[in-house]
């Protein structure tokens, strides 16, 4: 394949060739990079944040579903979270999920990951510290030869009538835009959480959906995107693990019943409609407070912070809407190497859907964690297989942006045409959260409510469609803008379109799981949005007696 090649059209400018290109420089985009540069793609990695620092992983500690080869282990494991999934998984996807995850956490430990040792002196390899994760995937992605490009933006993927072949963005540090051609690219650009404020989701807006829904591609799984996580009131961080030792409480102290993080989190919602809600670790022996620590300092941090000991004494916490970062849609696969329909593309991470995992319901870590290493891995191995088919038909290829949403002043020599009076991205972004972050719209969903928030997201999205008031550099942010409002429209028509409870999808007029809506949702279109069942396997026996 050939060398990573540049050059500039001015001093500040950049452009790029690559055989493959990966969007996203978290734990997907990492393992992408990795796994196409060593079947001897060059390759060329943007990241919105500074690779090794930016995402949802780099700050946390994550758990990881890591099972031990053994067909009892890997059953129970797989059984554990179907049902609460709505059965949308697919064994055969978690099976490969379960067995490349196994490898690649080996793997880091080859590398040099610091694994601690657990009571009988093995690698402890069923949890990562984001920090030190992410530090060591930024080196090994940097040693196999991989041009990261920090605080590169992507604004539209490259195209022709063959499929997509790159894709172009802005350099946040002097406003300038980068082009990257290439035989492939892999979105791997994190979901959705609609700027919540939950902790390292700030780079995380939906860039990847829209772009790839742009060149063609469906979505899947959108309507399982209301994933809320609790938090303390005065702090980011959304790590629920350990609110499991937790009680709820009313502000005089008294215990609210039902309340809790792996069931009951709707009852802190509701009483969080009406009044304050306070937590108290109370729950947690001395031994395995000693543990928590441990395992997640940064969770206590803010604790410390503001000299509250969250053990003994009672906090304000909320609930930050984390959409499809804990959720389980995302861009639409058509086979086990996470390829797109759009020839050319393909997905990982967070950006794809989850459902072949988790179906309509995953927590933080642990199956996230997997897919990201495990899809990141698949994605990358063959869009380097892809681009070298393509051989020297690549450089012949005349490319176009494929961008939907105007601006004041696009990246590059492209001007737009913008309306007098046009939304800034900052009104935009305002006015998609007034829709999407309110428990009553989006946990609590109904026909009427949800209804009601799509026609007023379809009013956002023409006037997004007709131009978005910024310029320069800070043209990603007006990208940003337009992505959530496309994130939030094709989630709500999912979501009307699944008129069940299912996962953690919550319907208050349809409360229950119905046997004859088996199926997966496929979502798509830019102006007008469509949503149409994709068909499953025969019902398992454990749902029809539950229906």
């Amino acid at each position: 394949m050939g060398n990573l090649n540049s050059y500039n059209n001015k001093a500040a400018s950049l452009t790029l060739e690559a055989d493959v290109l990966v969007i996203g420089g978290g734990p997907a985009g990492t393992w992408a990079a990795l796994a196409a540069a060593a079947k001897g793609a060059s390759v060329v990695l943007a990241d919105k944040g500074y690779c090794g620092t930016s995402g949802a992983t780099a700050p946390s500690g994550t758990g990881v579903w890591y099972v031990e080869p053994s067909a009892d282990k890997r059953e129970e494991a797989m059984k554990s979270r179907e049902a609460l999934g709505g059965y949308l998984a697919d064994r055969g996807w978690m099976k490969r999920v379960l067995d490349r995850t196994y490898a690649n956490m080996n793997d880091l430990a080859l590398a040099g990951y610091p694994f601690p040792l657990d009571e009988s002196g093995n690698r402890y390899l069923r949890s990562l510290q984001g920090p030190e994760y992410m530090k060591l995937m930024r080196k090994r992605v940097h040693k196999a030869g991989v041009r990261i490009l920090d605080h590169c933006p992507a604004l539209e993927l490259l195209a022709d009538d063959n499929g997509v072949g790159g894709a172009s963005g802005i350099q946040i540090k002097n406003g300038e835009p980068w082009t990257v051609k290439s035989g492939a690219v892999v979105i791997a650009s994190g979901g959705c959480a609609f700027l919540s404020g939950a902790l390292g989701t700030h780079v995380l807006t939906g860039d990847g959906y829209l772009m790839a829904a742009e060149a063609g591609a469906s979505l899947s799984g959108m309507e399982f995107s209301n994933a809320y996580a609790i938090s303390p009131a005065f702090s980011t961080v959304t790590k629920t693990a350990f609110y499991t030792w937790a009680s709820f409480y009313y502000e005089d102290g008294t215990v609210i019943e039902g309340a809790g993080s792996q069931k009951g989190r709707s009852v802190i919602a509701r009483t969080l409609l009406t009044q304050p809600v306070y937590a108290c670790l109370d729950q947690a022996t001395e031994e395995m407070r000693l543990w928590m620590r441990k395992a997640q300092p940064n969770f206590f941090l803010p604790f410390d912070r503001v000299g509250i000991d969250p053990f003994t004494q009672k906090f304000p916490v909320t609930l930050r809407l984390e959409g499809t970062v804990r959720g389980t849609g995302g861009i639409h696969l058509i086979d086990e190497n996470c390829a797109t329909a759009v020839p050319g593309l393909y997905a990982a991470g967070d950006a794809a859907t989850r459902q072949f995992i988790c179906g309509g319901f995953t927590g933080g870590g642990s199956h996230n964690a997997a897919w990201a290493m495990s899809s990141g891995s698949w994605s990358g191995e063959a869009a380097a297989s892809y681009s070298a088919k393509l051989g020297f038909r690549r450089n012949a290829r005349e490319l176009q942006g494929l961008r939907t949403t105007p601006v004041e002043k696009a990246a590059g020599a492209r001007e737009s045409q913008v309306k007098a009076g046009a939304p800034s991205a900052q009104e935009v972004i305002a006015a998609v959260k007034r829709e999407v972050d309110p428990y009553e719209i989006n946990l609590f969903r109904s026909d009427a409510r949800l209804k009601q928030s799509l026609g007023r997201l379809d009013q956002i999205w023409r006037e997004v469609r007709s131009g978005v008031a910024t310029s320069g550099a800070d043209v990603w942010k007006a990208r940003e803008a337009a992505s959530m409002a496309a994130t939030a429209r094709w989630m709500y028509a999912s979501a009307l379109a699944r008129p069940e409870t299912r996962g953690m999808h919550k319907r208050t007029d349809y409360p229950d799981i119905d046997p004859n809506q088996h199926y997966r949702l496929l979502a798509g279109g830019i102006d007008d949005v469509w949503v149409k069942p994709e068909p499953q396997p025969a019902l398992p026996a454990a749902e029809v007696h539950a229906g």
